[in-house]
């Protein structure tokens, strides 16, 4: 794609936010006859509603909205999109922080296919399926699915940005469990991938996101799990040095069957914070240990003693729960993430993060956490991503004024601890100033070479997401 078919067709500047004013480009009467979806033009009202979801921040200015209903519509979208030189961008729960402008935006809600095959152990999952749908779907036949922190996010966004969730040690990434794929690419083509069919397209789109190719269905392994013994601690934010530097020695003795993270959190003093958490500064201890709720007690005993818990909703609960390890927040916000992949946390690992974040610090963020993901689930891949003991992630507001400055001090956090870093960031933590500071970041050299060339194979004039993505 050249340069200038990658220029908005309309001027941002001149347009308001989403549901704007911008106008339609010519030929929009041949995608509406090409597809069987809605498809609105800017300022339609309904583009405001269709593009709603978690994360309030992003503001899209499409030159047209196109509510797919299977895949031959986002195929159509593509190839309309592609011989006029627009690029396409899919958007499905929203819980992504990035804008889109001057490309054709294609929403995947209405993709919703969810059917469980309890002989198999695996679900088939339209591109608008949220985890918690899965889980309910799975729970009757004992299985459960290898989702993220929050029940709420897409299965397939979650999964073709590599998928780390609250049982990652034991059942790894969520994309190691994907069986086959239907993509639609950014030739126009709709293609089967799977380990045997297109290899090297497969693994592009595990840990790639869009990059090569739009999944409009996967097929994912179930795993066998009717409840676990997890859930958070919650520790005064003066405690932070004891408690942060306890984590950091007892997670290293940990099996496999427990996987943990830890937290600063800056609890906004907001009706939906438990009473005991709402305003303060705290350390918040997650834990989701697979065995029985006697050893899960024995496990976790060794953190209730560092010091006095403020909350402590750590207990037994079903598969379907799994939201409790994190507690995420439920209702729609502005925010922003960044994040990186962490060799080794030792103790001047620890120390340093305090000085960048700790208590002490009047920061705009809501959250700085180090997850430990190395365990047995991590040790074979079909994707992209590195195999990294530990992630640290930052989330912010995005309000205000804050917009200015929330990158610059999420990215000072991440310096912090640049020196035990490789320096990749996970895909779905990736904000837009991330990638801008440092395109293609999210894969080691190998990995990103390998992902340019599928790209460019599959989606030879850049329509789809490599060039957002610092590949093309």
């Amino acid at each position: 794609m050249t340069e200038l078919s990658m220029r908005p067709a309309t001027d941002p500047a001149s347009a308001r936010a989403t549901g704007s004013t911008t106008t339609p480009i010519p030929g929009i009467a041949d995608l509406r006859r090409a597809v069987s979806g809605p498809v609105w033009d800017p300022g339609d009202v309904d583009v405001v509603t269709e593009l709603a979801g978690f994360n309030l921040a992003p503001t899209h200015e499409p030159v047209a909205l196109v509510a797919a209903t299977s895949a031959a519509d986002v195929a159509a979208t593509v190839r309309w999109a592609r011989v006029r030189g627009i690029g396409v961008a899919v958007v499905a729960t929203g819980h992504a922080d990035f804008s889109h402008r001057g490309v054709v935006v294609v929403s995947t809600k209405r993709l919703d296919r969810c059917e469980v095959d309890a002989s198999e152990r695996t679900v088939t999952v339209g591109a608008g399926v949220k985890w918690a749908r899965v889980l309910e779907a799975a729970a009757p036949h004992g299985l459960s699915a290898v989702t993220g922190s929050s029940s709420d996010v897409g299965a397939v966004g979650f999964t073709t940005g590599g998928g780390i969730g609250p049982v990652v040690r034991r059942f790894g990434y969520g994309c190691d469990r994907v069986r086959r794929m239907r993509v639609v690419t950014g030739d126009g083509q709709i293609r089967e991938v799977s380990p045997t069919s297109d290899p090297e397209l497969f693994r592009a789109m595990l840990g790639g996101k869009d990059a090569a190719g739009i999944v409009v269905e996967m097929t994912v392994e179930l795993v066998e799990m009717t409840r676990f013994y997890g859930g958070s601690i919650f520790f005064d934010g003066a405690d932070a040095p004891a408690v942060m530097h306890a984590w950091r020695t007892w997670q290293q003795g940990l099996t496999e069957n427990t996987t943990t993270s830890i937290a600063i959190l800056r609890a906004p003093d907001m009706e939906a914070v438990p009473p005991p958490l709402r305003g303060r500064t705290v350390i918040q201890l997650r834990v989701a240990h697979l065995g029985p709720e006697i050893e899960g007690l024995e496990v976790v005993g060794p953190m209730r003693k560092v010091a006095t818990p403020i909350v402590d909703m750590v207990t037994d609960m079903p598969a379907g729960a799994i939201d409790a390890v994190h507690c995420d927040p439920t209702e729609p916000m502005p925010c922003w993430t960044t994040g990186a992949f962490v060799d080794t946390v030792e103790a001047d690992t620890v120390d340093a993060l305090l000085d960048a974040a700790g208590p002490q610090r009047e920061l705009p963020v809501i959250l700085v956490e180090l997850r430990a993901i190395g365990g047995a689930g991590m040790r074979g891949t079909a994707g992209c991503l590195p195999r990294v003991p530990y992630v640290v992630g930052v989330v912010a507001p995005m309000v205000g004024p804050l917009v200015d400055v929330v990158p610059t001090v999420g990215h000072g956090i991440l310096d912090a601890l640049a020196p035990w870093s490789p320096g990749t960031v996970p895909v779905n933590f990736a904000s837009p100033q991330t990638i801008a500071a440092r395109p293609g970041a999210c894969w080691t050299d190998a990995e990103r070479a390998r992902l340019a060339g599928v790209s460019r194979r599959v989606d030879p004039d850049g329509v789809l997401g490599g060039r957002r993505l610092g590949l093309r």
